[in-house]
C-alpha cells in the first residue's frame, strides 16, 4: 500500500479497510485480519492498525469479538458509503469541480468516461 503525505496513515488504512468490505473481499461473518497480520501486511506499526480499528468500531463499520477478532457488522456497507459519501461531497467534489472548471472539462465527457471506467474495472467481464 502506498501512503499519501496529507492523510493520517490510519484514515488511508481505514480507507483500504472499508474497500475490502464493500468489495465483498472480507464479508460480514468473516474475521478480517488481526491487528498483527495487517500490520505486518501494510509494514505499520501495530499501533497504527489499532487505531484503525478503533476508529472504525466508532463508526459501526466493524465490531470485536473478545478473543476471536474483528468482523464487519451487518451494516458495515452501508456505513461505509454514508461516511465515505460524507467526506466526497465536502472535500474531494469540490476540489473535482474546481478541476473541470478550469480545464474546460464537460459534464459529458465525464459521464463517458465514468461509464468505462466501471466497465474496466467493477463489471464482471463474460
Amino acid at each position: 500500500m502506498d501512503f499519501r503525505d496529507k492523510q493520517a496513515i490510519y484514515l488511508q488504512i481505514a480507507e483500504h479497510v472499508s474497500e475490502q468490505v464493500l468489495l465483498g473481499r472480507w464479508p460480514v461473518g468473516e474475521k478480517i485480519p488481526s491487528v498483527r497480520e495487517l500490520a505486518a501486511e501494510l509494514e505499520v506499526n501495530p499501533n497504527t492498525v489499532m487505531r484503525t480499528y478503533d476508529f472504525l468500531s466508532q463508526k459501526g463499520v466493524i465490531s470485536n469479538k473478545r478473543g476471536i477478532g474483528y468482523f464487519p457488522t451487518d451494516g458495515a456497507s452501508d456505513q461505509i458509503k454514508l461516511y465515505r459519501r460524507e467526506q466526497f461531497l465536502e472535500n474531494d467534489l469540490p476540489v473535482f469541480f474546481k478541476n473541470l472548471y478550469l480545464l474546460g472539462i464537460e459534464l459529458s465527457e465525464i459521464a463517458t468516461r465514468y461509464d468505462q471506467f466501471i466497465a474496466n474495472h467493477y463489471q464482471s467481464k463474460s
